[in-house]
């Protein structure tokens, strides 16, 4: 996400984020309540990237119990997460 004003994001902001890099790196529609690991599109590498791209996106933290598959198993959830987290945009 390029825009560069920091301050709490909206469940809206990470949510569609977050669908269009699904969409760029997988070259597939989704919706926030797809599951992305059984779709079968998506490996534990990419799983990772998907961390390292919600950390360094909305200027959050995940680690410990928050790396647990069903925080990343949907565009929902790991919109929560984020929320959850007090994500920032910067």
């Amino acid at each position: 996400m390029s825009d560069t004003s920091s301050g709490p994001v909206t469940a809206e902001a990470v949510r569609t984020n977050l669908l269009g890099f699904l969409e760029r790196r997988t070259r597939t529609s989704w919706t926030e309540d797809d599951d992305v690991f059984d779709s079968g599109l998506v490996s534990s590498m990419f799983a990772l990237e998907l961390v390292v791209h919600l950390e360094k996106t909305f200027a959050v933290d995940i680690g410990g119990a928050d790396l647990v598959p069903a925080n990343f198993r949907t565009v929902a959830a790991m919109t929560a997460l984020v929320l959850r987290l007090g994500g920032t945009r910067g």
